[in-house]
């Protein structure tokens, strides 16, 4: 998956946009097809990066246990 070029939030609001665009109807096929295209691009981004964030979770997760086993957790 491609990295998420920006800030997550920023790119999440472009997609509730194009999202409303196509919900209200304002947009005309050319365009539609244009908006689409951005939006898969913007969700492979934004799954990449909640991947990315998930996987760090994990390792601290098990870091913290690890240091839980050992003793008192340093902080």
């Amino acid at each position: 998956m491609p990295r998420l070029k920006g800030n997550f939030v920023k790119s999440f609001e472009e997609l509730e946009k194009i999202v409303a665009k196509f919900e209200e109807g304002r947009i005309d096929l050319d365009e539609a097809l244009v908006e689409f295209e951005r939006g898969l691009k913007l969700v492979e981004g934004l799954k990449g990066r909640l991947k990315e964030v998930e996987n760090k979770v994990v390792v601290l997760k098990k870091q913290f246990k690890s240091e839980e086993v050992g003793g008192e957790v340093e902080e």
